[in-house]
């Protein structure tokens, strides 16, 4: 069916006649649910709609453009852009035509941008503008390989050899789709399930990247699988602020066009506050450190309110807590708990969920371990945070639901996905879920799939009802010098209940003892040091070394950890003065910290460290 007759179709029905690609699923959907603000996003001080005729209409004529600029079937076509509309128009276009979408971080190293756009073979590149493009033209300036880059904003493109703007493409696919009203259906016809749609490369943790092969089935056996597992409806609005380059906000985009939300596109991060403020959004992906960064604000707000306010505010985080862990493990609630609850409701916790637009159903989370008791704090104030789990080679394989919210574990599997636990304790998965394998390395992709399961590299465990927990990374797990095993991320994500801690690296091969470098919230570090009568006035290096401020850290640290057994407590601790950066080389562009480039860096700090034991 094409997309113009889709439209005729009732949004409410389910369309099985729908081409089983993913620009066929996802512009037939939009066509079905026909809404008049399918994306939007923010120019100045007003929010631009793009309608589902104007989106369908966008799609065909960038996909009519590439083919007619030279971009052939299985062509890798490269796109580095921050959040914008213009980001999911040109990979569905590019996926149209049958070619392969190449993404990239607009944060990504000038090598890496090289590395991926060559080892790729990407003919073509797509490029927002402005400072994306400022930072990424080293990147591909020498590339031959490069025949055509197409700029999103017109004025960027003004002396870029080789460029075009998507305007101009827009317009050639324009004048193609008027000589023809059937280009399009005949372009897209040529596109198969299996082919592949995209090539993404995994962040480099321990190497150069490695190129994940998605097909178009991998997605849309996806998408159903998600829609089926979550309540997600036509009626829903969402806030898009993970990077689109990223497999967990991509695929959650798919589903989006095709269930009909509404989707809102957040350029950056600092825009999230005024954002969920304007658009109100119903449901939303995130990652714990958003929800890190909220509570620590919220909480220090709350404290700093004085007297009989923060009196009220500490007792009702108290009280949060204690509601949410009886009511989501399943316990009964004692009626005046009940009661306590409902008046801290009334007085605290209605105000942070007006800070989040006051109607989100749930946050999906992912990319890293939630801690429990962030939580809790958070459905202890009426906001349902659902932990999910996936990996760039896998999609998205599971998650909790609104009804079923066990914290502390990624839930359950989502339909057709198939979760296992080897007898080393590694997660793996299987389904049509599962990457065809890794571009050009034959070998690293048998070392990974062994008959149709894929070894994840997480170590973790099923409950007796299918939840499903992790507990590290295989490779990060370290050995302590008496024996003990150290799960160095579930650490990590408890020392960041800390108000005091920013970011933080758990560290202890073969030592006595777990140790951490920290990098602490200055703010509320140097608050707490002035109201100690200490002078904070040097710089981040001086009050780094300062025995007053290791001394406040480490008793908070320490604090923190009092549950864990004797072996598992952090004992000793170093504050580092500046922020683990992408720009530094310690951190990839999905904000994971590259261990063995952090120790080798600090290693004569970390000696000292022990040795000063």
């Amino acid at each position: 069916m094409s997309s113009a007759a889709a439209a005729s179709v009732s949004p409410d029905q389910e369309n099985l006649s729908a081409p089983p690609t993913l620009p066929g699923v996802c512009l037939d959907a939009v066509a079905r649910h026909n809404k008049p603000n399918t994306v939007s996003e923010k120019r100045g001080r007003e929010w631009v709609h793009i309608s589902a005729a104007e989106f369908i209409r966008r799609v065909h004529h960038i996909a009519l453009g590439l083919a007619d600029a030279g971009i052939r079937p299985q062509d890798r076509v490269a796109l580095i852009s921050e959040n914008r509309p213009e980001w999911s128009l040109a990979d569905l276009a590019i996926l149209s035509a049958g070619a392969v979408t190449v993404p990239l971080y607009t944060t990504q190293s000038v090598d890496q941008i090289e590395f991926i756009l060559r080892d790729s073979g990407a003919r073509a590149l797509m490029i927002s503008g402005g400072r994306v493009l400022k930072h990424a033209r080293k990147g591909f300036a020498n590339l031959d390989q490069l025949e055509t880059i197409v700029v999103f904003d017109p004025e960027s493109a003004d002396g870029l050899e080789r460029a075009t703007t998507l305007e101009n493409i827009e317009a050639r696919g324009a004048a193609i789709e008027q000589a023809d009203a059937g280009a399009f259906d005949k372009l897209i016809g040529q596109v198969r399930a299996d082919d592949l749609a995209t090539i993404i490369y995994t962040s480099g943790t321990t190497g150069e990247p490695k190129g994940v092969m998605l097909t178009h089935d991998n997605f849309t056996s996806n998408i159903r699988s998600i829609v089926v597992g979550l309540p997600i409806s036509p009626a829903d609005v969402s806030l898009s602020v993970l990077p689109l380059s990223h497999i967990f906000e991509r695929t959650v985009f798919y589903v989006f066009c095709y269930v009909g939300v509404s989707v809102n596109y957040a350029a950056s991060f600092d825009q999230v506050g005024e954002f969920l403020r304007e658009v109100r959004p119903t449901i939303m992906t995130a990652v714990p450190r958003l929800f890190e960064k909220v509570y620590h604000r919220i909480v220090k707000k709350g404290m700093s309110a004085g007297g009989v306010k923060t009196k009220i505010f500490a007792r009702s985080l108290t009280i949060g807590q204690q509601y949410a862990e009886l009511k989501y493990n399943g316990k009964r609630v004692p009626l005046s708990l009940k009661a306590r609850h409902a008046v801290a409701d009334a007085l605290v916790f209605s105000k942070w969920r007006e800070g989040v637009g006051g109607r989100l159903r749930y946050f999906v989370s992912g990319g890293a371990p939630l801690s429990p008791a962030l939580s809790y704090s958070f459905l202890g104030a009426g906001i349902n945070i659902l932990q999910g789990y996936g990996m760039t080679e896998t999609c998205v394989v599971c998650a909790n639901r609104p009804g079923d919210n066990c914290v502390g574990s990624i839930g359950k599997a989502f339909a057709g996905i198939d979760v296992a636990i080897a007898e080393d304790g590694e997660i793996m998965v299987r389904g049509a879920n599962v990457m065809r394998g890794y571009y050009g390395h034959p070998e690293a992709t048998e070392s990974v799939i062994t008959d149709s399961w894929f070894a994840t590299g997480d170590v973790g465990y099923k409950d007796a009802e299918g939840h499903i927990f992790i507990t590290d990374r295989k490779k990060d797990l370290f050995k302590l010098s008496n024996g003990k095993y150290i799960a160095p991320q579930q650490l990590e994500s408890l020392l960041k209940q800390s108000e005091y801690v920013n970011q933080v690296i758990v560290l202890g091969s073969s030592r006595k003892y777990p140790a951490a470098l920290i990098v602490p919230d200055w703010e509320d570090l140097k608050s707490a040091l002035r109201a100690a009568g200490e002078n904070v006035s040097g710089s981040h290096t001086d009050i780094s070394r300062m025995p007053a401020a290791i001394k406040l850290v480490q008793k908070d640290v320490t604090s923190v950890t009092a549950h864990l057994a004797d072996y598992e407590r952090v004992r000793r601790i170093a504050l580092l003065p500046e922020e683990f950066s992408i720009e530094k080389g310690e951190m990839t562009p999905t904000l994971k910290v590259k261990r063995a480039v952090i120790e080798e860096k600090y290693g004569d700090l970390i000696d000292e460290l022990y040795r000063g034991a």
